[in-house]
């Protein structure tokens, strides 16, 4: 990095060594994976203060562009997996199709009765129960997305955890239900990653996050699934085409 902070501009230095770096990596200087000077070496460079320097790490950290390593030090982090939100998609076929591993962890699976919340987006009577299914979503082990799904278990009886590790849920629900998941509604906002989905996606408390809400309905617009997923936020992004 050959170019120099400017200290009489109005931009804050952190700004600037900020940009400085996400351009750096953006020209393909610097690649995944490699290091970037540490805090020490960049104070030493720019003639700035340590917390400048550590006030321009940590705002790439949180978008996903460095990723720190305890003890190890701070590198460039892998591209976000990106995803189109035009059509209906399969987290398992998508990572497929970017040649990744998809690998699905179940950590809990069970039947409750459900919620308030869940009987109204699913549509079922008081006290009707579901299935409750959690599971880790993964792309070649890396943790991405921390997912609850809600069934009605009327129209599942006697699913099995193995059948939903061998296949998509939805090819579980058509192959041995008959249930053609046909559309889905999808809602995104802004989180902040909690204690208890960090220790599963092996992130910090507070990184940044997309939660997911979507129903997805058969051909008779009968709902058949409430999902509700914690998606990292500096591993992914979802964009859509406008005509």
């Amino acid at each position: 990095m050959d170019r120099k902070l400017d200290h009489e501009s109005i931009v804050p230095l952190y700004h600037q060594l900020k940009e400085l770096l996400r351009e750096t990596i953006e020209k393909g200087v610097s690649k995944p994976g490699d290091k970037i000077p540490s805090e020490k070496d960049l104070c030493a460079q720019f003639n700035i203060s340590r917390s400048t320097a550590k006030k321009a790490i940590e705002d790439l950290v949180q978008e996903g562009v460095l990723n720190r390593i305890q003890g190890k030090g701070t590198f460039i982090a892998k591209p976000k997996l990106e995803q189109s939100l035009s059509g209906f998609y399969s987290f398992s076929k998508v990572m497929q199709e970017k040649g990744l591993n998809p690998r699905d962890i179940i950590l809990d699976m069970k039947i409750v009765e459900a919620t308030p919340k869940v009987t109204r987006k699913l549509k079922l009577k008081p006290d009707e129960e579901v299935i409750e299914l959690k599971r880790l979503r993964c792309a070649n082990n890396e943790p991405i997305i921390f997912e609850t799904s809600y069934i009605p278990e009327k129209i599942v009886p006697k699913i099995s955890p193995e059948s939903i590790l061998e296949n998509s849920l939805y090819d579980v629900m058509f192959k041995e239900f008959g249930i053609i998941v046909a559309k889905a509604k999808e809602v995104f906002e802004p989180i902040l990653i909690q204690e208890y989905e960090r220790k599963y996606l092996e992130v910090k408390e507070g990184y940044p996050a997309l939660l997911l809400e979507r129903i997805a309905y058969d051909t008779y617009e009968n709902p058949v699934e409430y999902c509700h997923s914690i998606v990292r936020g500096d591993r992914c992004r979802f964009y859509t085409e406008l005509i």
